[in-house]
């Protein structure tokens, strides 16, 4: 059987809708079956994680354009099909995946909302089969990387979205990324230290992560009771941000770490952070700012450039390649922060959702299939 087609056995594929008339609670039906192109692969999930991308464009879909609609960014599971040209899989493994990169703004009023850098390529495509929160996904082969045997499907789920963009702040090399090194298995000094507002947040411990395998210094910045997790990524410091001198704790600290200060990763990136990331980097001298939301319009410092993560930029590419499995297979690289798992099946999606939207501290929101 050539490896293009479907398997022999009959399969039949379920979806969480999210219906035009409908657009919550999401609604469990049948689904086409994804019929790979010839880069791609096909996977059975196991696993979806739940990101703030999913309540947000369910509670606005106004831009959507083709209903019904699939959400779902994040899956973990096993190769069911493989495209043609695929070479780099076989039936049968097991991954962790998104698709292509990109960016949708939605309007509203005078307020720009992030809704996703896509990764199940749904938000670009607006076709079903590129969807998550189903049984079956379609994703191209160089979107998605083996994971080891000991990483369970759940745990691994965590790791697509917050790795991409995490890596797009820091390796982006335009207007206010960070441009470090790249990560390595065999990390070297870099002479650089960095902040990263939000260190327990999705984003910003996968940011610390990569950001150690880029011999950089890392000052983090979390929930007090959040301390020792941000430290066991590799945190050279953690300041509180409840604490009432939290912009001279954290100057004291970045002072302490050394080196070059090559910026802000602000993981959080609202008017809570900006408060006191604006002054941090009015008082450091930097001008790099990464951010995952639209960036203040008033009271910026006229040297500070923000790189926003959702302009469309393939960065990440190369970490799927090769430094993920590899990272994952040595412990580099550990699925952060831990998974909640919420319930089992595609009914429970809509639970995971609206768990994400009341929001959760140092966990991220997983359902298994």
């Amino acid at each position: 059987m050539d490896k293009s087609q479907h398997p022999a056995e009959k399969v039949v594929n379920q979806a969480a809708w999210m219906q035009k008339d409908t657009t919550n609670p999401l609604i469990v039906s049948e689904a086409e079956m994804p019929v790979p192109n010839d880069e791609d692969i096909i996977i059975r999930n196991h696993a979806v994680a739940i990101n703030p991308v999913d309540w947000k464009i369910q509670a606005y879909p106004s831009f959507i354009g083709t209903f019904p609609f699939i959400l779902g960014e994040d899956v973990a599971g096993e190769v069911f099909q493989l495209g043609k040209n695929v070479t780099k899989f076989k039936q049968g493994d097991r991954v962790i995946a998104y698709v292509e990169d990109g960016s949708i703004s939605l309007t509203l009023g005078s307020l720009t909302w992030w809704v996703g850098r896509s990764h199940l390529n749904q938000l670009l495509t607006q076709k079903t089969p590129d969807g998550g929160f189903q049984l079956y996904s379609r994703t191209p082969a160089i979107r998605a990387a083996k994971i080891p045997a000991s990483l369970s499907y759940v745990d691994g789920s965590v790791i697509p979205l917050a790795l991409n963009t995490a890596a797009h702040g820091l390796y982006g090399t335009g207007e206010g990324f960070l441009a470090l090194p790249w990560p390595s298995l065999q990390p070297v000094d870099s002479g650089k230290t960095i902040l990263v507002w939000g260190g327990s947040s999705s984003v910003g411990a996968l940011a610390i992560q990569l950001a150690v395998g880029s011999g950089v210094k890392i000052v983090a910045v979390a929930s007090g009771r959040n301390h020792a997790f941000v430290r066991s990524l590799g945190a050279c410091d953690v300041v509180d941000y409840n604490a009432s001198n939290v912009v001279e704790k954290i100057l004291k600290a970045v002072t302490s770490a050394g080196g070059a200060f090559a910026g802000i990763y602000d993981a959080i990136s609202t008017a809570a952070s900006f408060q006191y990331v604006l002054p941090v980097a009015e008082k450091l001298g930097t001008g790099n700012i990464a951010i995952v939301n639209p960036p203040p319009t008033s009271s910026v410092p006229s040297h500070i450039k923000f790189g926003n993560v959702i302009a469309v930029n393939d960065v990440s590419g190369p970490l799927w390649e090769s430094y993920i499995p590899a990272a994952l297979e040595q412990g580099q690289l550990r699925p952060a922060p831990e998974a909640l798992v919420i319930g089992e099946g595609l009914e429970s999606i809509q639970k995971g959702i609206d768990m994400s939207k009341a929001g959760v501290s140092a966990r991220k929101v997983v359902v298994q299939l």
